[in-house]
């Protein structure tokens, strides 16, 4: 049996209804963090973060701190849910032969939990931040 062009028509507005509904009764992380000017401020802390952390800030010397950080933004807007693309190098390209280890790894989450708190990002939304480098782990730490 085939829909009938109304047909269709209705139930594509009835889903795009629900999934704005929906969007509405849960905000994405994006839109709980405060959308780009937060993950913004969060990315400018960061980095100052990483740049005075002896541990690692020498995977960062040679650097574009300004590139890097759009990246970022871009990355941590698009993981959160947001409407960004991230158009970086995938992680195990961008970080092929320096040598990271997992310790290396748990000192840059480190200093965004620093960050976090610093910016006073409530518990919840700095869990799954968090949380959004963990899959990349394996093609970040290579020894």
């Amino acid at each position: 049996m085939r829909l009938s062009t109304v047909a269709a028509a209705i139930l594509v507005t009835a889903a795009t209804a629900s999934t704005a509904a929906a969007q509405t009764m849960h905000p994405t992380l994006y839109e709980r963090l405060g959308g780009i000017p937060a993950i913004t401020a969060v990315v400018d802390d960061f980095i100052g973060n990483v740049a005075a952390d002896r541990r690692i800030n020498r995977f960062f010397a040679h650097t574009d701190i300004a590139h890097l950080k759009f990246l970022l933004v871009q990355q941590i807007c698009q993981g959160a849910g947001g409407p960004c693309f991230y158009p970086g190098r995938d992680m195990k390209t961008a970080h092929a032969g320096l040598g990271v280890r997992g310790r290396h790894f748990n000192a840059l989450v480190q200093d965004l939990g620093k960050s976090l708190n610093k910016l006073k990002v409530p518990a919840r939304e700095q869990m799954e931040l968090v949380a959004l480098p963990a899959p990349m782990k394996p093609d970040i730490v290579t020894r």
